[in-house]
């Protein structure tokens, strides 16, 4: 490979080094935060012979170069004028590209990211729930277990299974947005779970207890702290966790050895419990109030434009946790004649489901409309959660489009005077908690929520059928796959003899468990795009050498390690994914680049549970890096599932290329 050539090609194709915000690589991968991601020549590096893949993610377009060869090429785009970085300052750079609306988006999508499908059966189960125990559905005054007590039992358990994910919902926020922000994430959990406490007043419950005098407070050295929980908050978790990370890295820049293991976590927990209870939460549930107010006198003094307003922003509200304030203000209204905090949070969450429809019926990846097509109807019967977090705001436009959609049918609900007489769900479910006898009642409400769903699903799919018009449906993608790999494994090249590279055995490079290379989680291994292997889950810190051979690829991280082994193939090991943002913690690499070692050696010791703790995954792929020049196949060469010996017990079986004249 000419490296210079490759890095001046894919700098051409980015828009150059004015276009970088920053860059750095791993053992496999340029990483480059893109000023405008508009100018990249896709095509260009989609047909580059000397790349293996482009994919963007959160925030940073990865191009896979291989091993032995990023670096370099890496080393003449740094040349060239682009801005070097660490793995951690390109994160920070990532994050801070676009507006602050923008960037916290993207913050939020990439935390709520792994419990989408939580998310996804619970709001599918609680929409179950609502139909089962709403009043005035299927009779004018009972709800469906009152007509039937037979199902109430039934009806206790799925909504014991559907609350539990919202009731101790900062408990998965607090895992994965502490990950996010680079701290420990079971510290993160852990700090979920005392904003949980069952001792502690219920989040639902905190507006009415604040309003009524009946909140308990701590006294700490004179201070009077609230006992407020935060079940089914998200903002106050996000930020606790953002506290609980910085202060996590500023006790482990100060401390070493045994001292930061104890003592890091103690301070930590210490610090950031006293700053959630006494700094966090008494300013979210002031302004949460003040919030509910202030909408209450718009909505009376502005009409129409207050409903335009509060119907634009109530799923703002809603990812912000702040909406929990509004039941007391609710309560007020529907005891003074009517609420129309109500109808509007229906017509936002009618328009959340829109939204998501128009994604299934466009979208052509096979995971996004799945995800789609099941959250939609859970946002129809009022539970949004899952549309929002699992699909609009990671798409980001069908969540604005789902703003506008509210905002117009919002005004509708207040120039036909509609008010709710009692609460229920909001959604279409919510037609027998509206007042018949205000406005235009139920017919002004039909028209409002079917406005809602119109607006939203047709604006989602018009501009879908644009946004998706170039995507390959992901069925495509993996039934050209196997030809693709087929053509770049199995076919010698007819310009050039190839090596003839005699078949033989590459023994597990780990004590551990055998995995399909197509089964690991990360996408690059999982596509074969670095090559063909197979990956083993760890028993024991130990990466041993697979045959005899010479490091060629040895990271000071020690994360990854790279040989060519006596027969010319070479070979990548990666231990773990995304370890690499480790920079090298719990890695203690036994070998150099350019070592002789034999197979069996250990050239890796890694601390599995350190490791585990800080939230990455251990199953490491190995991959042949040069098939293309010197295989024909591989194949895994045992059961995936068996138990495999390190050094002794094969792992993959390698067909020689046929040498060509």
């Amino acid at each position: 490979m000419d490296h210079k050539s490759v890095a001046e090609r894919v700098l051409t194709a980015v828009g150059g080094t004015d276009n970088i915000a920053a860059g750095a690589h791993c053992a496999t991968r340029l990483r480059l935060v893109l000023k405008d991601m508009n100018v990249i020549n896709q095509d260009a590096l989609d047909n580059d012979e000397d790349l293996k893949g482009t994919f963007n993610n959160s925030g940073q377009f990865q191009i896979i170069v291989g091993p032995g060869d990023v670096d370099e090429v890496y080393k003449h785009m740094a040349a060239a004028g682009m801005k070097q970085v660490s793995k951690d300052e390109l994160k920070n750079v990532a994050a801070s590209q676009g507006n602050l609306f923008t960037r916290f988006i993207k913050v939020v999508s990439e935390i709520f990211l792994p419990i989408i499908p939580v998310l996804v059966g619970t709001g599918l189960l609680m929409a179950l729930n609502n139909v089962l125990t709403a009043p005035k559905i299927f009779d004018p005054t009972k709800s469906l277990i009152e007509l039937y007590p037979a199902w109430e039992g039934f009806a206790g358990i799925v909504n014991l299974l559907s609350a539990a994910a919202f009731a101790f919902l900062p408990v998965l926020v607090g895992f994965t947005a502490t990950k996010v922000f680079g701290g420990n994430p079971y510290l993160g959990m852990t700090m979920g779970a005392a904003m949980v406490f069952p001792s502690l007043v219920n989040g639902y419950n905190v507006a009415a207890a604040l309003e009524d005098g009946t909140m308990t407070y701590w006294d700490v050295f004179g201070i009077q702290v609230q006992q407020a929980g935060y079940q089914g908050t998200v903002l106050p978790v996000i930020l606790v966790a953002f506290i609980l990370a910085n202060v996590e890295k500023f006790f482990h820049k100060i401390l070493k050895g045994t001292i930061d293991f104890m003592f890091t976590p103690t301070l930590t927990l210490l610090i950031t419990g006293f700053a959630t209870f006494m700094l966090v939460g008494p300013p979210m549930f002031k302004l949460g109030t003040l919030l509910g107010e202030g909408i209450n006198w718009l909505y009376t003094a502005a009409g129409p434009v207050g409903g335009f307003l509060f119907g634009l922003v109530y799923s703002p509200i809603v990812i912000t946790g702040l909406h929990q304030s509004f039941p007391p203000i609710e309560l007020q209204l529907l005891a003074a004649g009517g609420s129309f905090i109500f109808a509007i949070a229906s017509m936002a969450n009618v328009a959340q489901g829109g939204a998501a429809l128009g994604v299934y019926l466009t979208s052509k990846d096979k995971k996004m409309k799945a995800l789609a097509g099941a959250t939609a109807p859970s946002a129809f019967l009022g539970i949004t959660e899952p549309a929002i977090f699992g699909v609009n705001i990671r798409l980001r436009w069908p969540f604005y489009i789902a703003m506008g959609a509210s905002a117009v049918a919002s005004t509708l609900i207040a120039l036909f005077g509609v008010k709710a007489s009692g609460l229920g769900a909001a959604g279409f479910l919510g037609l027998p908690s509206i007042d018949p006898a205000q406005g235009m009642g139920w017919m002004g409400f039909i028209i409002a929520i079917l406005t809602s769903a119109v607006l939203s699903t047709g604006a989602s799919f018009i501009y879908g059928k644009r946004v998706f018009a170039g995507q390959v449906a992901e069925e495509e993608v993996e039934a050209a796959a196997p030809a693709t790999a087929a053509a770049s494994v199995a076919a010698p090249a007819a310009s050039a003899p190839a090596a003839a590279t005699e078949g033989y055995e590459l023994t597990a490079h780990l004590n551990g468990t055998a995995v399909e290379l197509s089964a690991v989680s990360d996408p690059t291994f999982a596509s074969g795009a670095l090559g063909p292997g197979a990956a083993v889950e760890p028993t024991e810190g130990k990466l041993y050498a697979p045959a005899d051979g010479k490091v060629t690829v040895a990271f000071p991280t020690g994360h990854a390690i790279g040989m060519r082994t006596d027969k010319g193939v070479e070979v990548l090991m990666h231990i773990g994914f995304d370890t690499v943002e480790l920079d090298g913690k719990h890695f203690t690499p036994k070998v150099e680049r350019g070592q002789e070692v034999k197979r069996g050696d250990v050239l890796v010791e890694f601390d599995m549970a350190a490791i585990k703790a800080a939230g990455y995954p251990l199953t490491t792929p190995l991959v042949i890096t040069n098939a293309k020049k010197t295989v024909d196949s591989t194949a895994l060469a045992v059961a995936a599932g068996s138990t495999v010996a390190a050094g002794r017990d094969q792992l993959v079986s390698v067909a020689a290329k046929t040498a060509t004249v």
